[in-house]
């Protein structure tokens, strides 16, 4: 049983990009002609996955965020050359540190398990292991209700703290009903950050082009 990404609405997009990223004020919008020459050329940058978006109306801001498997950098119109590949680097970096702060490990996983089930299953939910995987491309998790073990793709590796949590909530309720019908949904309507988190999946999905997968709730 898995919690999986659908890509139909279009607008979820746009919250996607709100709840995760980072704005860094850039003070002076250009760089002096010493210090273009000085900067040498950007390394360990895959800026086929980087897709820089310039603004006449962004001055003095600088904002990055994950859009499936790309980095998005919003930068102000009149930047040069060089100030573009330092912002860039900086802003993948400041990414990068942020999302490394938010990985929990397998363990620190399992026990976020058990306090989710107790906060909004009741402590019902108990599952033998959870852990994550690397071999879960059109899926964010999975359960095994018969062995009580919970897989999360290492894609949710970064996302915001509500929206893993989701997702392994997700799982933990698979454990006691196994399909999507109304008494799932039920259980998941105890965790305040559903609708938002799917909100956020749907966007992930949607700009990475994922495929449609049911699973979404029965109206």
């Amino acid at each position: 049983m898995a919690a999986e990404p659908d890509s139909h609405r279009a607008a979820s997009r746009r919250r996607a990009r709100a709840a995760s990223g980072s704005t860094v004020a850039a003070p002076g919008a250009h760089a002096s002609t010493e210090a273009e020459r000085a900067r040498g050329p950007e390394r360990g940058i895959d800026r086929s996955k980087v897709e820089v978006r310039r603004s006449a109306r962004r001055s003095r801001t600088v904002s990055a965020y994950r859009e499936g498997d790309r980095t998005i950098v919003l930068i102000p119109a009149r930047m040069s050359h060089a100030e573009e590949q330092r912002w860039v680097a900086q802003m993948l970096a400041k990414l990068a540190a942020q999302e490394k702060r938010r990985v929990l490990g397998d363990e620190a996983l399992q026990a976020r398990a058990a306090e989710l089930s107790r906060l909004y299953l009741g402590g019902r939910a108990e599952p033998e292991h959870v852990r994550w995987v690397t071999n879960q491309n059109s899926r964010w998790g999975s359960c095994t209700p018969s062995e009580r073990t919970i897989r999360l793709s290492h894609r949710l590796q970064g996302m915001p703290e509500y929206v893993v949590d989701y997702v392994l909530l997700h799982e933990l309720a698979h454990l006691l009903v196994p399909d999507h019908g109304p008494r799932f949904w039920e259980l998941l309507d105890a965790y305040p950050r559903t609708e938002r988190a799917r909100g956020y999946l749907e966007g992930v999905a949607s700009a990475a082009r994922l495929p449609h997968i049911p699973g979404a709730r029965n109206t």
